[in-house]
């Protein structure tokens, strides 16, 4: 077979490979309706961090290739919400405590299921990319204070996709509507996102979505919901 042709196939399997993780990624914003091109901003968001901060403080550990891995991860951050009731999951208002509860476990429901879907595989190094995911999934919503769920993990004990997914998540939370919130002004999302700094977010990663402020209102723009 020529190369090129090889090349050709290559791509095409790529494409394919996207494409799946995306529509497996898409059964969770389906079950909320207003969630819209969430999976598509908030990779977009990632991969600007990741760019970022591989000039800087993390050089050493986001080369390209783990930069790809986290990028195509990044969209599977809440497949866990299939496994949440409609009746939490839809709720147009505040959760109660045992409804938080539950919401709660959508992160390890998520990381749970992806590990299954590889569990017995004999080439684990074939899935990278889902064991990023898993990373990204399960730990999205600890906090580098410790204060964050479901395992209370702080600082660098954090994996770094989460941590990514982490900011990029609550930022687009913040300026798109939910059941229960009207959309915030990208300014005003922003000055939430630097007070959360050294709490919420890894001091870091708040710095570098600072210095690509403009790059996300841009994405944010290009894939807003169509209401």
């Amino acid at each position: 077979m020529a190369g090129s042709e090889i090349a050709r196939r290559l791509q095409q399997n790529q494409k394919i490979q996207d494409v799946s993780i995306r529509a497996l990624a898409s059964l969770a914003e389906t079950r909320d309706n207003e969630t819209g091109n969430h999976i598509l901003r908030t990779q977009g968001y990632v991969g600007v961090l990741c760019d970022e901060l591989a000039g800087s403080h993390f050089s050493g550990r986001l080369d390209a290739r783990t930069v790809d891995l986290i990028t195509k991860a990044a969209p599977l951050h809440d497949i866990g919400k299939v496994g949440i009731p409609d009746h939490v999951l839809l709720k147009p208002g505040k959760l109660n405590d045992d409804e938080w509860q539950l919401m709660r476990t959508h992160a390890k429901l998520g990381a749970e299921a992806i590990s299954r879907a590889i569990r017995g595989e004999p080439d684990q190094s074939s899935f990278d990319f889902l064991h990023t995911a898993i990373e990204i999934a399960h730990y999205h919503h600890e906090k580098w204070d410790g204060s964050g769920y479901p395992d209370g993990l702080c600082g660098d004990a954090i994996p770094l996709p989460a941590r990514l997914m982490a900011l990029a998540d609550v930022f687009d939370a913040l300026i798109n509507r939910r059941c229960y919130k009207a959309p915030m002004a990208i300014e005003q999302a922003a000055a939430i996102i630097a007070d959360g700094k050294g709490s919420h977010f890894d001091p870091r990663v708040v710095d570098a979505f600072a210095n690509r402020l403009d790059q996300f209102a841009t994405i944010a723009e290009r894939y807003a919901d169509k209401n």
